[in-house]
């Protein structure tokens, strides 16, 4: 029987350049989508998938975001003072339980691999998750519930993929496919990053991952790749070089890279159109906007 993966690593040591000068004083994670911040999201899906250990993967700056998850004993007695439970039950949400959390420092920004790496000790010998909190998952089943399900039945590691246009794929991490069943794929190689041109597909690896201890093992052994820094790519292909099954999943919904400006103005205006409360306003106030600019031009 396999091992349950009840485990996640959160990589948030990021600066946030692409965000500044918001990102100077706020942790790019907490940066709100609507009504919720990033972090929130990743949380809500992992735990829909039975995670029930978060490890965050932080850098200096990043207290607000410890701040964030921690019990705010005078906002709760005033609103439960005030008869608003609705908002007592959304603080709720935010709130760890002692000992569900931890908290790791990267001391120099080396990559999404050495990130992970970092977090070697409290991982142990147990299969694991990895979270980008940048790329936000809108779908029916959150896309980590959809990929522990998947992992159930094949074991191995796997990463969640999603087809990019050609002229993109020089951005991601890329798959070499050797066979696909359903939503289902078994790579033969991975490559980071490749040149315009020569990736061997449009099939790309986004934030989320479910790896094994030997993925640990080999983030020892690589030097730096793409970028100088240590690629978390390069440790998952390596486990396909020993032999071991490496998958992707094609998973359903529509991701928002949420690390971009255009990203995460798409990804608000996507999720205020779904919010019950916003709905109907924003849109149309959108029709109103969108209306006053065509008979501008």
């Amino acid at each position: 029987m396999r091992s349950k993966v009840t485990k996640a690593v959160f990589p948030v040591a990021g600066l946030g350049t692409r965000f500044l000068p918001a990102t100077k004083s706020v942790p790019k994670e907490i940066m709100t989508l609507v009504d919720r911040p990033l972090i929130q999201y990743a949380i809500d899906e992992a735990r829909a998938a039975g995670i029930t250990e978060f490890i965050f993967v932080t850098a200096r700056g990043k207290s607000a975001l410890e701040d964030y998850f921690d019990l705010a004993p005078d906002l709760e007695h005033t609103l439960r003072k005030a008869g608003k439970d609705d908002l007592l039950e959304v603080l709720k949400s935010t709130n760890m339980d002692s000992g569900a959390i931890a908290y790791i420092r990267q001391h120099k920004a080396m990559g999404l691999g050495h990130a992970v790496w970092c977090a070697r000790r409290l991982i142990g010998n147990e299969p694991f998750a990895v979270m980008l909190p940048d790329d936000v998952i809108a779908g029916e089943k959150p896309c980590l519930q959809q990929m522990v399900e998947a992992y159930e039945e094949t074991g191995g590691a796997m990463v969640a993929a999603m087809e990019v246009a050609p002229d993109r794929t020089s951005s991601y991490g890329v798959l070499d496919i050797e066979s696909t069943t359903g939503p289902i794929v078994k790579a033969k190689g991975m490559v980071e990053k490749p040149a315009a041109g020569t990736a061997p597909s449009n099939l790309a690896v986004i934030g989320r991952y479910i790896l094994t201890p030997k993925v640990l093992q080999n983030l020892n052994k690589i030097d730096r790749g793409a970028g100088g820094e240590v690629q978390l790519t390069d440790a998952i292909a390596m486990e396909i070089e020993q032999g071991r099954d490496v998958f992707g999943y094609k998973f359903e919904g529509q991701r928002y890279d949420c690390g971009s400006k255009a990203g995460y103005l798409q990804a608000t205006v996507a999720f205020a159109l779904d919010h019950p409360e916003l709905r109907s306003e924003f849109q149309a106030y959108l029709t109103d906007l969108l209306a006053q600019r065509h008979a501008a031009q």
